[in-house]
């Protein structure tokens, strides 16, 4: 019998071009790496505090009587949600001093999947009348990678980061002409800030949401990290705004929730899309039953801050806030103080900082080639053992044509994930590392 030659199958242009995200690009290289060199790895999100202790007895729970899996059965939830799952995310949102009353919850599989039904849901196709996904610059990667997987098109509006450490967003009149300009079916706002750690101002949310409803755009609030915040008292919440602030919000709004940053949680992959319009409810589960249900053992586990007291929530938000705004302030001083010219962003909100070396190194740097020496072969000694560091490059982050000066190429993300007495490493590893690379030229 002849052999017949035939092509292979093909990948779509999309897997064929795809790189990895610029947070776990350190990691990937780092993991190919043979030597006996240490990591600290601040390039992900990825907390390494316990739970809190409600969430964290009902994982010690799972297989005991009263348990709905003590018999070893692990069934499909109700598309939207476990009911107490969904009572949950009521409770922590009401629990910042926010109206849940008129509210809707979605449970989804972290808050990336909420992310990616948003955008189904807002944003058309892209096209001549496709309502793109709109973001602020530096923008969290994440939006940017499922927008294009969906095929939408996002435009952007850019901060500028100074050399205090300040971002800062165009003047409003500007903004508003990107709207005239895009038409934009969705804009996110993260008002505690990944990836600056920047603190949104009140008066900044109602300037935005009077232009969502100007222009009939959805409002979208990621809110993984509210009540991290580093100075004032109130909670800059999308539920904050009121009808007297801006005369028809009430419909346009959606925000963001996962377990992930302030409960601890990444890897238990539970989120929310929670929204005040119930039309949007109603297609974000009609959409998702394509999905089943999210993780029933996660939702379970997020189920024990049903019944949590708001006291005893507020206590919680004051330890955490606590325990990372010291090691961002050391850190941020530390950075400056290790080389003249650092620019590291001020710690605000969040649990992130920009390092910025523009000052410090010449025009062919890039923080791509940088954060890859890291992973694959620099090194630093620190008490005797071989360390170095893994980051985020910032590039990604920005949506600007191929041919303008991108603000990222000098900029890396950090991520207060590490315990104290590791993250107070990170300016020695971070400046001394730098000094090697450029030496090297």
């Amino acid at each position: 019998m002849t052999h017949v030659e035939t092509p292979g199958p093909v990948l779509s242009a999309h897997f064929a071009h795809r790189e990895p995200s610029s947070i776990r690009v350190a990691s990937i290289r780092f993991a190919q790496r043979r030597d006996d060199t240490r990591a600290l790895n601040v390039a992900i999100g990825n907390v390494s505090l316990p739970m809190h202790p409600l969430m964290h007895e009902r994982m010690k729970r799972l297989a005991e009587p009263g348990s709905p899996f003590a018999g070893g059965v692990v069934r499909y939830t109700q598309t939207a949600g476990l009911d107490e799952a969904r009572a949950a995310v009521s409770n922590v949102i009401a629990s910042s001093g926010l109206d849940t009353e008129h509210l809707h919850a979605q449970i989804t599989d972290g808050g990336s999947q909420a992310m990616e039904l948003m955008i189904v849901g807002c944003c058309g196709p892209a096209g001549s009348d496709d309502r793109p996904l709109m973001m602020i610059d530096p923008a969290y990667t994440n939006y940017t990678a499922f927008a294009h997987r969906l095929g939408r098109r996002v435009v952007t509006i850019q901060r500028q980061l100074d050399d205090q450490g300040h971002f800062g967003l165009p003047p409003l009149d500007a903004i508003e002409e990107a709207f005239e300009r895009n038409r934009p079916g969705a804009l996110v706002v993260i008002p505690y800030d990944n990836p600056t750690g920047q603190l949104y101002e009140r008066d900044t949310m109602i300037a935005l949401a009077r232009l969502c409803v100007r222009y009939g755009t959805w409002l979208v609030s990621d809110e993984a990290y509210r009540e991290l915040h580093y100075r004032g008292d109130r909670a800059i919440s999308v539920w904050s705004l009121t009808e007297d602030d801006v005369p028809g919000i009430t419909g346009h709004r959606i925000s963001i929730e996962t377990t992930s940053k302030v409960w601890n949680a990444c890897g238990l992959r539970i989120g929310a899309l929670v929204t005040d319009n119930s039309e949007m409810h109603t297609q974000a589960v009609a959409e998702n039953t394509a999905s089943l249900c999210s993780n029933h053992i996660g939702q379970w586990i997020l189920a024990g801050l049903a019944e949590a007291s708001h006291e005893d929530l507020r206590r919680w938000y004051d330890e955490q806030r606590t325990y990372y705004r010291s090691m961002m302030t050391s850190l941020n001083e530390d950075c400056r103080t290790r080389m003249d010219g650092l620019i590291v962003s001020n710690p605000d909100a969040s649990l992130y900082s920009v390092i910025d070396v523009r000052n410090v190194v010449d025009e062919s740097f890039d923080a791509l080639p940088f954060v890859l020496w890291c992973a694959e072969e620099g090194r630093i000694d620190l008490d005797g053992e071989p360390w170095t560091l893994l980051t985020a490059p910032m590039a990604d982050f920005y949506d600007v044509p191929r041919d303008a000066p991108n603000p990222g190429r000098t900029q890396m993300r950090v991520a207060y994930v590490e315990p104290p007495e590791r993250m107070a490493r990170v300016p020695q590893l971070f400046t001394g590392l730098l000094q090697r690379y450029l030496d090297r030229v």
